[in-house]
């Protein structure tokens, strides 16, 4: 039994990495979405809609990726740190536009 606890703390932190490193790096989409089409014109809630549409399809990959990726400095560093820059570069866009 103690055999199986490596493979399977490997396996726990995979999905949290799934979980809540996708959520991250959807959230910094989002904001980077919505706020660069507001800023190419499209109108603020249409932005917003489209952008928590494709957001599906981006946590759902950034999700499945965390199962084959095979570095999880790297898969951290592109989540967390990818999502992280996305809500900052929104931010300072947002900043720009008001």
């Amino acid at each position: 039994m103690a055999s199986h606890a490596p493979a399977r703390l490997v396996l726990a932190h995979r999905f949290v990495a799934a979980i809540f490193g996708a959520y991250i790096f959807a959230w910094g989409f989002i904001a980077l979405g919505t706020a660069g089409l507001f800023a190419l014109g499209m109108p603020f809630h249409d932005a917003e809609h489209l952008s928590s549409m494709l957001v599906f399809l981006v946590y759902l990959g950034a999700f499945l990726w965390a199962f084959i990726a095979k570095s999880m400095l790297r898969l951290w560093l592109l989540l967390a740190g990818g999502g992280g820059l996305m809500a900052a570069g929104a931010s300072l866009l947002q900043h720009f536009l008001v």
